[in-house]
């Protein structure tokens, strides 16, 4: 079984699970299904916000596909959710995309 048809298998157990949603997103880039991976992006930022890793993740695919000016504001609020959490590593690597895009 693929990743994910797994992946998919175990969300019907646990639909919310910001991990599980992330690994999907993050597998359906690998597959080029781009705007089905922001849709989850968005979908686990607007329940879960204090998930920073979707942020960066979200922001590198809008960067990718040319959307420069709404990458920007997902780094910018992950780094200020960053910054609230006290998760300094993300935070430095949200600002370092940050600043090579700017």
């Amino acid at each position: 079984m693929e990743k994910v048809e797994k992946l998919l298998e175990f969300l019907k157990d646990a639909p919310d699970d910001p991990f599980l949603n992330h690994a999907l997103a993050l597998e359906y880039i690998k597959q080029g299904a781009d705007e089905t991976a922001k849709q989850l992006f968005l979908e686990i930022l607007a329940r879960e916000p204090r998930y920073i890793g979707s942020y960066y993740h979200l922001a590198r695919l809008l960067e990718r596909t040319g959307d420069t000016s709404s990458a920007i504001n997902w780094y910018e609020k992950g780094m200020a959710m960053a910054r609230e959490t006290g998760d300094q590593h993300a935070y430095n690597e949200l600002q370092a995309a940050y600043e090579d895009l700017i």
